[in-house]
């Protein structure tokens, strides 16, 4: 119970700067949508580059985040060595890829399709450059239970990032995506200095034997990281390739917009993960860790199906984010949040293979989905724009979670609440159903009114079945 309360209080604080932070970052969205027509496709070009830095990111950090969870928890091991070993291994790798890009500038830019907007390519690169290096010491701070700080740091970010925004977009009046990605740049290298004081009451040390244990482990998490990332950012990729000219830089921009408002679920994974991922490590010598595991999953699973009612049906005020000539992609919006769901649970489920260092399946459950989602992309896109996207999420985390769970119940068998939380899947499916079927003729007060009544009703049976925290027991 003891530990069920600390990891709520822990999500809940890493959930401020990831909640707080990402709606703070909403009042960005209707601001470029705003200044930023559909038609003129710049914010398709944003979508665009931010998917490549999402897979970049990955490939620069190599799996030491989860890689120095594991070691500084492993009896023996210096946690001060395993940062170092991390870092060590993210600031090479930044290095060669930074040099890379500076020195291939060109053929980078023509093969990505920026062979007149390099400077875009440079900036994009260094700012993913300043995120790999700083993800170490993030994680750092999150193993040593200094959630505040993470928390502060993340917040400043993103209030300098918007105010900066503010400036440029309304007060001075810029309308080029060029500001988008030099504010980015700017805000991030600001925070960079901030790390300064940590990095340098580290003792620092280097162990050759703990490095080749690091790299065995990582690797495969790696590989897991870019399907996992390609999972979201492939189809943002893909797309320009099968639609090709402005065209589809409009349709992507809007598909991207529209997709904001579906990150309500990305943040709440995001959050759990932060504060989820050094509590399982932690526990897993307790006796009844495998309980604990069984009864978060279904609070993660009861608290994001709330999340997604609550969007779904308030869909009609929620559109006013993003500017009006993007709305029609708002038909994307409740599939889109399906598959953060599935991702979240995927999540959850992955730890079977990081505690048993068994990470190889991890990268066999990724690939396989993410190549079901290439594959739905590529095949369907043509003919279906950017819904076949948001399908293609839904199909490659089903695939990897299906995989994850089945495989995972006889390596590592965990006894899931599957009946309770079967009951609130269904329940929220017959709501979701509800609430998209109701007619578009009646006046939206009528639509909110009863879509509030049906989120009400599943709040009821929440309190009813399985509130107050302190009463908590496995169900089902």
């Amino acid at each position: 119970m003891a530990n069920l309360k600390s990891l709520a209080k822990d999500t809940a604080i890493y959930g401020l700067s990831s909640i707080v932070g990402r709606f703070l970052n909403y009042l960005l969205v209707p601001l470029y949508t705003a200044k930023i027509s559909a038609a003129s496709g710049g914010y398709g070009v944003v979508t665009n580059m931010y998917a490549y830095t999402a897979i970049f990111l990955v490939l620069l950090t190599f799996g030491m985040e989860t890689t120095l969870f594991r070691f500084a928890n492993k009896e023996g091991e210096n946690p001060d060595t395993v940062f170092s070993t991390a870092m060590l291994v993210v600031g090479t790798i930044t290095a060669v890829f930074l040099a890379v890009i500076f020195g291939f500038i060109d053929e980078i830019g023509q093969l990505i399709g920026y062979a007149d907007r390099h400077e875009f390519v440079l900036m994009m690169a260094t700012v993913v450059a300043l995120d790999a290096l700083q993800a170490i010491p993030f994680s750092y701070l999150r193993f040593n239970k200094r959630p505040i700080r993470f928390a502060s740091l993340k917040l400043l970010f993103i209030i300098l990032n918007i105010g900066i925004n503010v400036l440029y977009f309304v007060v001075l009046g810029k309308t080029d995506v060029f500001y988008v990605f030099s504010i980015n740049l700017a805000c991030t290298s600001f925070i960079t200095f901030f790390f300064i004081p940590d990095l340098l009451r580290i003792h620092w040390a280097f162990d050759a034997r703990l490095l080749r244990q690091m790299l065995k482990y990582s690797w495969p998490i790696l590989v897991l990281g870019i399907a996992g990332v390609l999972n979201q950012a492939a189809d943002k990729i893909i797309y320009p390739y099968v639609r090709t000219g402005l065209q589809g830089e409009v349709e992507l921009g809007i598909y991207g917009a529209c997709v904001k408002i579906a990150m309500v679920m990305a943040m709440i994974t995001q959050a759990f993960r932060y504060a989820y991922e050094p509590f399982v490590f932690g526990k897993a010598k307790d006796s009844d860790s495998r309980e604990t595991y069984a009864e978060a999953m279904k609070y993660f699973v009861i608290f994001t199906l709330l999340a997604f009612l609550v969007v779904v049906g308030w869909l009609d005020v929620l559109k006013y984010i993003i500017g009006h000539d993007y709305w029609e992609g708002l038909r994307a919006v409740p599939i889109v949040m399906a598959a953060e769901i599935l991702m979240g649970v995927y999540f959850n489920l992955s730890f079977w293979y990081k505690l048993t260092d068994s990470t190889i399946w991890g990268l066999w459950f990724s690939v396989a989905g993410c190549a079901v989602l290439i594959a739905v992309n590529i095949i369907f896109i043509p003919k279906f724009g950017y819904m076949a996207c948001a399908w293609g999420g839904v199909a490659g985390y089903g695939t990897a979670t299906l995989l994850s769970y089945f495989v995972g119940q006889k390596k590592y068998p965990i006894r899931y609440p599957l009946r309770s939380i079967a009951a609130y899947v269904l329940i929220a499916a017959l709501f979701t159903a509800a609430m998209m079927l109701m007619p578009k003729s009646w006046p939206a007060w009528l639509r909110l009114s009863l879509n509030t009544t049906l989120i009400l009703l599943f709040v009821a049976h929440i309190i009813w079945h399985d509130l107050p925290i302190k009463s908590l027991r496995r169900k089902g």
